[in-house]
C-alpha cells in the first residue's frame, strides 16, 4: 500500500470512529454530553466539537486557509463550550455540519497525490500568534492520531456516564466489518 492510500485508509477509520462516537452520544441528555471529567477537553461535549474544530482547522490549513477557525471560536476560547455555544446548537447540528465536513475531506484526500506529501503546509497558531510550517504528511497523519487520542478520551466518558455498548474504534473492527459486508455492530 503507497502513502497516500494508507493516510486516505486511516482517515476512512477516523471518519467511521466518528460516526460511531456520534451515536453512542446520541442518546444522551444535555447534562451528561456537558458533565465535567478531568480528561480529554472537559466534558463529552467539549471533546466532540474539539476533534470536529481540529479537523476543520486542519483541512482549511491543507487548502491554504492558515487562519481559519470554525464559527463562533475565538483565541483562547475551545469552540462549544456550552451546548449551542461555538456555532453548533447540538448533537444533531454537530453531525450534519461533521457529515459536510467528512465530505470536504472525502474530496480533498481522493485529489491528494505523492508529490503533494513532502509540502509545507502553514498554520498559524492561535495560542502561539505566529506561522508554523509542516509537511503535508505529518498534518495528514496528525489528524488521524490526534482523533485515535481522543476517541479514547471520548469513550472513557462515554463509559462513565453509564453507555454500556460502548462505540467501536479499533480500525481491525472497521475492517472485519467490511469483509462481512457490513460496517456497523
Amino acid at each position: 500500500m503507497d502513502a497516500v492510500k494508507l493516510i486516505q485508509r486511516l482517515h476512512q477509520h477516523r471518519t467511521w470512529v466518528n460516526n460511531n462516537l456520534l451515536a453512542a452520544a446520541a442518546p444522551l441528555t444535555a447534562e451528561q454530553l456537558q458533565r465535567t471529567f478531568p480528561i480529554g477537553q472537559g466534558s463529552l461535549w467539549k471533546s466532540l466539537t474539539h476533534m470536529y474544530a481540529a479537523e476543520y482547522v486542519w483541512l482549511e490549513a491543507l487548502l491554504g486557509h492558515e487562519e481559519a477557525v470554525i464559527p463562533g471560536d475565538a483565541p483562547g476560547k475551545l469552540p462549544g463550550n456550552q451546548l449551542g455555544e461555538g456555532g453548533l446548537t447540538g448533537l444533531d447540528d454537530l453531525r450534519q455540519k461533521w457529515s459536510e465536513l467528512s465530505l470536504r475531506w472525502d474530496q480533498y484526500l481522493e485529489a491528494l497525490n505523492p508529490e503533494n506529501l513532502d509540502e509545507i503546509v502553514y498554520r498559524k497558531s492561535v495560542a502561539l500568534g505566529h506561522r508554523l510550517g509542516t509537511r503535508r504528511s505529518d498534518v495528514l497523519l496528525h489528524i488521524s492520531t490526534h482523533a485515535h487520542y481522543t476517541t479514547a478520551q471520548v469513550i472513557n466518558m462515554l463509559r462513565q456516564v453509564g453507555v454500556q455498548t460502548l462505540p467501536e474504534s479499533m480500525l481491525i473492527l472497521l475492517a472485519r466489518h467490511e469483509a462481512a459486508g457490513t460496517t456497523a455492530p
